[in-house]
């Protein structure tokens, strides 16, 4: 890792301590059986209500934002995924296009669920916790820590 790199690895664990108790509070409301479970099943059962996972999305990806560290901003995977899955409304006609219509509401949910997961793992991990393995990985994915030193440096001619 580089200097900014490493900077970045240190204000995000910084960051993640810090919200340590709201993050986890969040994954605790957002893993109860009536959104987690529910949902999901409500997916399977063709039920309008799993379009109320986007409300989790939201708030999840919200608070995925404010432990960013020094603001860098999400991956374009990340994003793609969660625009895709939120911002919808059902209609009648979803009811003909279940699965390609509903599907990216799950998606979402799963992987802003999923970085959550890792944050709150991370935020009580030993120092550092790269010892955690893929998931403190997945967090630097997530805000693109590795490419802040290849975007800082001057362009090699």
């Amino acid at each position: 890792m580089g200097q900014l790199s490493e900077h970045l690895d240190r204000v995000l664990l910084a960051n993640l301590r810090r919200r340590a108790p709201d993050l986890r509070t969040l994954l605790d409301r957002v893993s109860h059986w009536n959104v987690y479970d529910h949902c999901l099943y409500k997916f399977y059962a063709g039920s309008f209500k799993v379009y109320h996972l986007q409300d989790a999305t939201e708030q999840i990806a919200a608070a995925l934002a404010a432990i960013a560290p020094d603001g860098r901003t999400f991956h374009p995977i990340f994003i793609e995924i969660v625009r895709a899955g939120t911002g919808r409304e059902f209609t009648k006609d979803d009811n003909e296009h279940w699965v390609e219509r509903t599907a990216p509401i799950v998606q979402a949910f799963l992987h802003v669920k999923f970085f959550l997961e890792m944050a709150v793992k991370c935020a009580v991990s030993p120092d550092p916790p790269r010892s955690v393995g893929s998931g403190w990985q997945a967090l630097m994915e997530l805000y693109l820590v590795y490419e802040a030193d290849f975007q800082s440096r001057a362009p090699v001619e």
